[in-house]
């Protein structure tokens, strides 16, 4: 018969909790460092690729650039400065009688209240769809003033409305009281 008896003088210890411990902090290690590893290629990759990229467009911008002074150089030839010009003559030409000057005469009526009247209008194109307009109107009441300067405010066809300059005039027997001198914007689309 065999009996079973501990003779040492210490009692075995086991290290299974520090084996098991230790061996999954080496492998969340090694999971980090992969991990850690792969973000470090990406990063490069994608920095080769920025960078190539960027060489690329600076490439292009000097490309740019350089055709851009020959243009320059090109057009500042005398023969093409004066071909510029001529053209830039005829455009104004067709813009003024592409605008509908009678269309603007004709809101201006629409506008015009009982007891004013143009003076002098002086129209001035200001792009292929505007108009400058500096007017003097005479009225014959204060009235009859504010009612041309708030139909003006109203209309959708003439805008930045700026009083220049307003005159009371030598009292004449069913003429003229206020002067006034202003300048609009017409623009009809």
């Amino acid at each position: 018969m065999k009996v079973p008896a501990n003779l040492a003088t210490k009692p075995m210890e086991t290290h299974r909790r520090f084996l098991t411990f230790s061996g999954a902090s080496v492998a969340l290690s090694a999971v980090l460092f992969l991990c850690l590893g792969w973000h470090v290629y990406v990063v490069r990759k994608a920095d080769a690729a920025f960078r190539l990229q960027s060489e690329q467009l600076t490439r292009e911008i000097a490309l740019l650039t350089d055709q851009r002074e020959q243009l320059d150089r090109f057009f500042l030839l005398p023969e093409n400065t004066r071909l510029h010009d001529r053209a830039s003559f005829i455009n104004s030409i067709i813009d003024s009688q592409s605008f509908n000057w009678t269309r603007m005469f004709l809101d201006l009526e629409r506008v015009l209240p009982g007891g004013v009247r143009v003076i002098n209008i002086e129209p001035r194109q200001a792009n292929g769809q505007a108009a400058a307009v500096k007017l003097t109107v005479g009225a014959v009441s204060e009235a009859a003033k504010q009612d041309f300067l708030e139909a003006l405010e109203r209309s959708d066809a003439f805008s930045h409305v700026e009083l220049t300059n307003v005159r009371v005039a030598t009292p004449v027997p069913g003429g003229d009281q206020i002067v006034l001198e202003l300048t609009v914007i017409y623009s009809r689309a």
